[in-house]
C-alpha cells in the first residue's frame, strides 16, 4: 500500500484515475439543442439591437479620427475642414470613441439574448439565425474596416519589420531604428519601446509583409490597408470554422459565434486593431476543422479523409509560423489522432511522427523560402515580448504588486527579482495544465477543441506578457465547446469590462481628457437607454414571452420551423 500510494496519487492529479464526471472542466460544457427562430416582435427588437451598434460602430469610426491610433507622419486627415476637425477637438473625439465604445459592447450583450436564447414555459429557446447574426456582424465591422487603426499601434511595428524584410535584412537580429534608420518615416511611426526590438512574429507573416511593402513601399495608409485585409481574412476563416467545430461538439454554432467572431474583443483588436492575431486563429481553427473531418469518422483515414488531415496539419502548421502559440492545437490534434488510431503507446508515436514529419516539413519549407530562416525560433526572439509587465498576466501583476509593496516598505524595489520567481513557476503551472489537458483529450474525457481551449487560456493567464487581444487565443475555441454559466458569466463579463476601459489611442490620455470624456459617455448612453427603453430589451424581460401567444402556440410556432 506504501508503494502504491504515490502511484495513485501521481495518476489522480494527472487524471488518468479520473472519470469524466468528475472532471470540473468537464462540467463548463453541455449540449445545446437545436431551436426555432425569433417570433416577429422579437426580430423587431433584434433590428434595433443591430442598428445600435452599427451605430456605435460608425460613432468609434468617427472618433477614431481623432482619438485613434494615427501615424506620426502620412495623416492623411489632417489639414482636412471637416475630416481633420476631430483631431483639433481631443475630448469630443474620445467622447465620440467611447461612446460608441460602449454602446457595441452594450449592442452585442442585448444580442446575446437571441443568440444564446432564454426558455420561455419550458419550451425550447429561441435563437436568431445564421445569416441574422453574420449580417450583424458585418454591418458592426464594416465601419472599422474603412477607420484608423485603435487601441494598439502594432501595426505601425508590423509595416517597419515588414520592410527590414524586403530590405534582405534579418528581421530577428536587429530593429527598426537600426535597420532602417531613426529618420526613416516607418520607425517614427513605431512605438519607442519596439524601436530597437526585433521582431517576434513568425516567417510566414514577416513574408506575407514583405510582399505588402514590396506593393506599398512607405505609404503608411496603403500598407494599413493591407495589413487589415490580412486581418479580415483571417476573421473570416474564424466564422467559417467557429460554427463547425461548435457542432462538432453538439454547441449552437449561433451561440458560439456570438461569444467567439462577433465578441467586441475580436471587433476591437483583431479587426480595428489590425492584429495578426486574426490570421493565426483563422488558419488555426480552420485546420483543426479540417483534421477532425478524418479523425471523427468511423471509416479508414484514407483518400479523401487523409487529404483532409493533410490539409488541417498543413494549416496549423502555418498558423504556427504566423505565432509559434499556436503549436499547442497541434498537440491536441496529436492526441485526438492517436485515440482514434487506439489508445496506447504505440499510436501515441504514430500519430506523432505522422504530424510532427508533416509540420517540420511546412515550418521549414515557410522558412527557408521566405529567405529568414530558424532565426524566430531562438530563444531571444521568442521572449522579446517580456519587457513589456502587463497588468493581466498573473504572474507579472503578483511580482509588481510585491515589489511595490516591499518599496512601501521600505525594504527597496525588488520587482525583477520577485519577477524571476513567479514567471518560471508560472510556466510549470501552466504546463502542468496543458499536460492534464492533453491526457483528458487522450483518453476521451474532453473534446480536443475544448481541452485546448483550456489550455490555451492557462498560457494566456500564466504568460508573462498578456495583451487584451490574447484572450480570445482561449474565449474563440471554448466558445465552440464551453456552454455552462460558470464558462460564458465571467467571459462576458471580462470580455465587457476590458473593451471599455482600453484607450482607443493605444496609449494614454491626461486625466482631466478621460474624466471629461467619461462623464460625457455616461450621460449620453444613459439617454439612448432611457429613449429606448420601449424598443430595446433592457429590462430583461424573457425573450419572446410577449404574453400575446399562448403556448400551444408557441408550440406550434415552434414545431412548423422544426
Amino acid at each position: 500500500m506504501i508503494s502504491r500510494g504515490p502511484v495513485a496519487v501521481g495518476r489522480r492529479i494527472l487524471g488518468l484515475d479520473v472519470s469524466a464526471s468528475d472532471q470540473t472542466v468537464a462540467r463548463w460544457h453541455g449540449d445545446e439543442p437545436d431551436a426555432p427562430g425569433l417570433d416577429a416582435r422579437e426580430t423587431r427588437q433584434l433590428r434595433h439591437i443591430r442598428r445600435l451598434g452599427a451605430t456605435g460602430s460608425v460613432l468609434m469610426a468617427i472618433g477614431a479620427l481623432g482619438a485613434g491610433a494615427q501615424p506620426v507622419l502620412q495623416n492623411p486627415i489632417q489639414g482636412v475642414r471637416i475630416l481633420g476637425l476631430p483631431a483639433r477637438i481631443p475630448t469630443t473625439a474620445l467622447t465620440m470613441a467611447m461612446t460608441g465604445t460602449v454602446l457595441v459592447v452594450l449592442a452585442w450583450l442585448l444580442l446575446g439574448r437571441f443568440a444564446v436564447g432564454r426558455s420561455a414555459n419550458g419550451l425550447p429557446p429561441r435563437r436568431m439565425t445564421r445569416s441574422q447574426l453574420d449580417r450583424t456582424l458585418l454591418l458592426w465591422i464594416l465601419p472599422l474596416t474603412i477607420a484608423p487603426p485603435m487601441f494598439s499601434r502594432d501595426v505601425y511595428s508590423y509595416l517597419a519589420q515588414s520592410e527590414i524584410t524586403a530590405r534582405g535584412l534579418d528581421p530577428y537580429s536587429i530593429g527598426p531604428g537600426q535597420a532602417l534608420g531613426l529618420d526613416n518615416v516607418l520607425t517614427r511611426t513605431v512605438p519607442t519601446i519596439w524601436r530597437d526590438t526585433p521582431a517576434p512574429y513568425g516567417p510566414l507573416f514577416l513574408w506575407i509583409g514583405r510582399g505588402i511593402s514590396a506593393i506599398t513601399g512607405d505609404n503608411i495608409v496603403f500598407g494599413i490597408f493591407l495589413h487589415r485585409l490580412c486581418a479580415l481574412a483571417g476573421v473570416a476563416l474564424i466564422v467559417w470554422a467557429l460554427p463547425r467545430l461548435a457542432k462538432r461538439c453538439g454547441v449552437a454554432s449561433v451561440s458560439a459565434l456570438w461569444l467567439g467572431a462577433a465578441n467586441p474583443l475580436l471587433i476591437f483588436h483583431l479587426v480595428s486593431g489590425v492584429h495578426n492575431e486574426a490570421l493565426m486563429l483563422g488558419l488555426m481553427l480552420a485546420g483543426i476543422e479540417f483534421a477532425l473531418r478524418a479523425i471523427e469518422k468511423s471509416e479508414p483515414i484514407t483518400g479523401r479523409s487523409a487529404a483532409y488531415l493533410l490539409a488541417g496539419t498543413t494549416l496549423m502548421a502555418l498558423s504556427t509560423t504566423i505565432k509559434i502559440t499556436s503549436i499547442l492545437a497541434l498537440a491536441f490534434i496529436w492526441m485526438a489522432l492517436a485515440r482514434r488510431w487506439g489508445p496506447s503507446v504505440k499510436s501515441l508515436i504514430k500519430s506523432a511522427l505522422y504530424l510532427g514529419s508533416i509540420t517540420a516539413v511546412v515550418i521549414v519549407a515557410v522558412s527557408f523560402a521566405s529567405g529568414l530562416g530558424l532565426g524566430w525560433l531562438s530563444p531571444a526572439t521568442l521572449g522579446t515580448a517580456n519587457a513589456v509587465r502587463s497588468w493581466m498576466s498573473l504572474p507579472t501583476s503578483i511580482g509588481i504588486m510585491t515589489g511595490f509593496g516591499g518599496v512601501l516598505l521600505g525594504l527597496g524595489d525588488h520587482t525583477t527579482a520577485v519577477l524571476s520567481l513567479t514567471r518560471p513557476i508560472a510556466a510549470v503551472v501552466a504546463a502542468f495544465i496543458i499536460v492534464r489537458m492533453l491526457i483528458a483529450a487522450f483518453t476521451g474525457r474532453l473534446h480536443p477543441v475544448g481541452a485546448l481551449g483550456v489550455s490555451l487560456g492557462a498560457l494566456v493567464l500564466l504568460f508573462p506578457v498578456v495583451q487584451p487581444w490574447y484572450l480570445l487565443w482561449a474565449v474563440i475555441p471554448l466558445a465552440a465547446w464551453a456552454t455552462r454559466a460558470a464558462f460564458r458569466i465571467p467571459t462576458i463579463a471580462f470580455s465587457s469590462i476590458v473593451c471599455v476601459i482600453l484607450m482607443p489611442n493605444g496609449a494614454e490620455y491626461k486625466p482631466f481628457v478621460i474624466v471629461q470624456a467619461s462623464i460625457a459617455t455616461i450621460i449620453v448612453c444613459t439617454i439612448i437607454i432611457l429613449a429606448t427603453r420601449n424598443i430595446l430589451p433592457w429590462r430583461g424581460a424573457v425573450s419572446g414571452d410577449t404574453g400575446a401567444k399562448s403556448k400551444t402556440e408557441t408550440t406550434d410556432a415552434y414545431a412548423e420551423s422544426s
